[in-house]
């Protein structure tokens, strides 16, 4: 596959929601019931955002979250089936990894279900020790509150 004429872009005021939603129900079994209001409410709390595109069309996606020193996650990163194997996903992350809110940063994290060895090829290793996760839909925000509330916390005169 040619694949000259594709374009990525760093300008997340240029992301095409109908498309990206389209491409995560094509691509993501983990994104597919994602909402436009919801995708629009991640990106504007993500940085750096990079999308790749076929002329007009929206072929790939990758997005991440960064403190800028010490720790960088990237999240969603998805290339469009028909344009999979051609070293765009490769190149997708390496933009990612190139901005500068992720490219100084002591970690960068990432979470995938069945592409472990993509991104090994990439640099990535894997790390069974430090990943736990909060499921704030397992419980209500209020239960959660008091739950928080419950937990003693000594603090000691500076």
């Amino acid at each position: 596959m040619d694949c000259s004429h594709i374009q990525f872009c760093g300008d997340k005021s240029k992301v095409d929601f109908p498309q990206l939603q389209r491409l995560f129900a094509k691509t993501a079994f983990w994104a597919r019931e994602r909402n436009i209001d919801e995708l629009q409410i991640a990106i504007a709390n993500s940085n750096p955002v990079v999308t790749v595109w076929d002329k007009q069309r929206l072929i790939g996606f990758a997005r991440a979250t960064s403190d800028g020193i010490y720790r960088a996650g990237i999240w969603d990163v998805i290339i469009d089936p028909d344009y999979q194997g051609v070293g765009l996903g490769r190149k997708l992350v390496q933009t990612v990894l190139s901005h500068p809110l992720v490219s100084k940063v002591e970690r960068v994290y990432l979470t995938t279900t069945h592409q472990q060895s993509f991104y090994e090829r990439i640099g990535f290793q894997q790390n069974e020790t430090t990943t736990m996760v909060l499921y704030n839909n397992s419980e209500s925000s209020e239960d959660l509150a008091r739950r928080i509330k419950e937990i003693p916390v000594a603090i000691d005169n500076w």
